[in-house]
């Protein structure tokens, strides 16, 4: 397995270089499961360079995962309320099952329990079968679920799932 790192995110490139990959892996991973429009338009609202760079302004905080030499995916989290949003967490599919999200959760539970925060916490599309396992063997639980008028005319139909630190 090739060596896993999470690199924050700062400057205007690396910033770019994840709205690029964003662009990337939501056509690829969500186009089966909320259509090519809702799609565009989602990338533009929250995963564009100007929606991140906004998103940073108001708190949030984005990381680079890389494997080895390749910047394999992403991760952005905002701290509220005591417990850490994760926001996003996305890997490329040619880079998928090599553990990386294992290996990007090991960082935010690191972060938590630096940060004294109790909780991880999600929201995930209710038909997004693959990345529900996923977070499930990571130990998160279905704790509610909400639909998100997000404009447009679009909605988000998802599970919330809560991770508990156990601090």
């Amino acid at each position: 397995m090739s060596q896993t790192r999470l690199v924050p995110a700062v400057t205007d490139s690396e910033i770019h270089d994840i709205a690029v990959l964003a662009e990337e892996i939501w056509h690829e991973h969500f186009t089966d499961i909320i259509g090519e429009e809702q799609v565009n338009y989602m990338v533009d609202k929250f995963q564009s360079y100007p929606a991140l760079k906004e998103q940073i302004q108001n708190g949030y905080e984005y990381y680079q995962i890389h494997s080895g030499s390749t910047m394999a995916g992403y991760t952005g989290v905002h701290e509220d309320d005591g417990a850490l949003f994760l926001s996003k967490l996305y890997i490329k599919k040619d880079c998928r099952g090599q553990h990386l999200a294992s290996e990007a959760f090991r960082y935010l539970t690191a972060l938590c329990r630096k940060r004294g925060l109790s909780r991880i916490w999600l929201t995930c599309n209710k038909h997004n079968a693959n990345t529900l396992a996923v977070y499930s063997h990571l130990g998160f639980s279905i704790t509610d679920e909400q639909v998100a008028d997000i404009g447009n005319g679009f909605v988000m139909d998802d599970y919330i799932l809560t991770y508990e630190m156990g601090i």
